[in-house]
């Protein structure tokens, strides 16, 4: 497909792995890709995205818990 590269070439280009961008892919962080049966079309001239915030995809915040002494 003209004007499209495949995931194997995004992680390439990228520096990532293959899972990586296929997860970019399914979380809509690639603007214009396309999904046909098992495979992604992403845009030739797509940025790879940066994540926000500090916080890993997947991991919960860390909450302390208050001391008796706290509460009071």
């Amino acid at each position: 497909m003209n004007g499209y590269i495949s995931v194997k070439e995004a992680a390439e280009r990228w520096d990532v792995t293959i899972r990586q961008v296929q997860r970019m892919c399914c979380s809509g962080m690639i603007p214009g890709v396309i999904h046909f049966g098992k495979s992604w079309a992403i845009p030739e001239d797509a940025i790879k995205p940066t994540r926000t915030g500090n916080a890993k995809p997947g991991r919960k915040a860390k909450t302390t818990k208050m001391t008796t002494e706290e509460q009071s």
